[in-house]
């Protein structure tokens, strides 16, 4: 199809919430390469009040990710996913699920750029799974005809005033969670309790952000902290976004949320141990720090504390 032709497109990411992040930059050239098209984004339910603004798609579909012995709802996928009538799939997701999603579309299929058997636009670089998020992707979109991808970008997030008591405030935002089940990617709380507490001191105020589930982590870091701001199970993710853009600093696990906050331009001090491979997946950019060791739990709080400003 022609890069302006008035044709339609499905852009396929699911998640997770870092991945999604990085997926914005494409998401953006896809649509300056294709400005006549209809642009249709599958994602899942989380972020679909967070994209709807979003400039890059027309439309948002949900997906529920039913399970592939799920022959009902597979048939009614399919049935959508063929009923949007797509001249060409980008299939950011590139997993073996979403793969598999070639084949719900029947015959003729759409054009596709992924790594789908019978893509054709392969994503055909042998190398692949060893590059970071953005360079593979960037790899994937050059493969399908898109030479240039932007970094991601939050730019068209409507700014709304700052959540009482901290208009006008110097502060840090802190980010002591993640994954439930991958606790090694946690830096421990009694280390996030002790940098709030001298962030303090230093004239900041602390304020700790995460899931609902993760208030006892904002409850410890305000026991040392007493000045400490709790947002945890109180933000959306473009409320994120208008935290990062003030923040004097952000300091948190390799988790989503940094990912958003580094974007919107906060300075990111970003922890990993050796579950994650910042080479891979990290946040990128000049504000941003990545602070690596084998073991978290022997991070010092002074070598994370030296990242963050005195007083802004």
């Amino acid at each position: 199809m022609s890069a302006a032709g008035a044709g339609r497109i499905l852009v396929i990411k699911l998640g997770a919430l870092g991945d999604l992040v990085q997926a914005l930059g494409p998401m953006a050239a896809i649509r300056r390469h294709h400005p006549g098209a209809r642009i249709t984004l599958l994602t899942t339910a989380p972020f679909r009040d967070f994209l709807a603004a979003c400039p890059f798609a027309d439309a948002v579909w949900i997906d529920a990710r039913p399970p592939l012995w799920n022959l009902p709802a597979i048939v009614a996928l399919a049935r959508r996913l063929r009923g949007g009538c797509f001249d060409r799939v980008y299939d950011l997701q590139t997993s073996r699920r979403s793969s598999a999603y070639l084949r719900l579309f029947g015959r003729p299929r759409p054009e596709w750029s992924g790594i789908a058997p019978g893509a054709s636009h392969p994503h055909a670089d042998p190398g692949r799974d060893a590059m970071h998020t953005l360079d593979r992707q960037a790899g994937q979109l050059r493969m399908a005809g898109i030479g240039e991808v932007p970094a991601p970008d939050v730019g068209w997030v409507a700014d709304e005033p700052l959540p009482a008591g901290l208009a006008g405030r110097p502060f840090v935002v802190l980010v002591p969670g993640g994954s439930a089940h991958r606790p090694e990617k946690r830096w421990p709380v009694a280390a996030y309790a002790a940098l709030a507490a001298r962030l303090a001191a230093r004239g900041l105020v602390p304020v700790v952000v995460g899931t609902g589930a993760e208030r006892p982590l904002a409850a410890a870091v305000a026991a040392a902290a007493p000045a400490t701001v709790d947002l945890t199970g109180a933000t959306t993710l473009a409320d994120l976004v208008r935290l990062g853009r003030r923040a004097a600093a952000s300091v948190g696990n390799d988790t989503g949320p940094m990912h958003l906050l580094a974007v919107a331009g906060s300075p990111a001090t970003v922890l990993f141990s050796r579950a994650s491979d910042p080479a891979l997946c990290a946040p990128r950019g000049r504000k941003v720090t990545i602070l690596r060791t084998d073991d978290l739990a022997t991070l010092t709080v002074d070598a994370v504390a030296a990242t963050c400003p005195d007083q802004e």
